[in-house]
């Protein structure tokens, strides 16, 4: 119960939860939209979505900031890749939140007048490339490591004789078989990597359909979003389940 209150007094659990909650809420309309006598029930859904929806845009206000910190501590890490990935990933999250604001503002008429396709649109653009750089980033991980493995694999060196060195020397990577078992050998054994990609694809969904670069449905959105949301909310219970910026 101390950890259930400890997580709800934080904003971002807040947000994890409301944004479940639309998702969820998505996902259900979509799957029951087109049956008989569920109008009422989907009209309910939705209206619940857009409140859930609002409510984090409100939750968010204050993100840019945290985003532009985020960048600066990024800009100090020793390693080039990581460092212009995780950093052009927090600038265009904090573009992303600048675009949040005002579209917030639409939503609560304080300022009607805003064109809210053009700058939903801008929004799409700048957490898509958000996305994409985390994904660089998580791609560069687990390259690193797959270079690290075969590089084991060649020279035998530091070999010990337990469980997990017999799985990966059991491992190939000469074909594409072998790759994918050397790659779900690294994932298994860094589960904040395999985490945080997992909620990057998913992420991508939203922005992909919006932008339309690959148009799906509500409920493929609500779905990828389910899963974003139920990772997200993973790692903030359990931090050391958090790739490490």
């Amino acid at each position: 119960m101390e950890g259930f209150v400890d997580f709800t007094s934080r904003t971002q659990g807040r947000d994890q939860l409301f944004r479940a909650t639309q998702y969820t809420c998505m996902l259900l309309s979509y799957l029951i939209e087109h049956k008989a006598d569920k109008e009422k029930l989907v009209m309910k859904l939705k209206q619940l979505e857009s409140s859930m929806s609002s409510g984090r845009k409100m939750f968010r206000l204050g993100n840019m900031i945290h985003a532009l910190v985020a960048a600066r501590r990024t800009t100090q890490l020793p390693d080039v890749v990581p460092r212009f990935c995780l950093t052009a990933s927090n600038l265009t999250r904090a573009l992303y939140f600048v675009c949040d604001a005002v579209l917030w503002l639409k939503s609560v008429g304080l300022q009607p007048d805003i064109d809210k396709p053009k700058w939903r649109n801008w929004a799409a653009k700048c957490y898509y490339f958000s996305l994409l750089m985390n994904l660089a980033r998580d791609w560069y991980e687990i390259s690193w490591r797959l270079e690290q493995a075969v590089q084991e694999e060649k020279t035998k060196e530091n070999f010990f004789w337990d469980k997990h060195n017999e799985e990966l020397n059991c491992v190939k990577c000469d074909d594409l078989h072998g790759f994918f078992l050397l790659l779900f050998q690294i994932l298994k054994r860094h589960p904040p990597l395999l985490l945080d990609l997992v909620k990057n694809l998913c992420d991508l969904s939203g922005p992909l359909d919006t932008l339309g670069i690959y148009k799906t449905n509500p409920g493929v959105i609500g779905l990828c979003g389910i899963v974003s949301s139920l990772v997200g909310i993973l790692t903030l219970a359990s931090p050391h389940l958090k790739l490490k910026q």
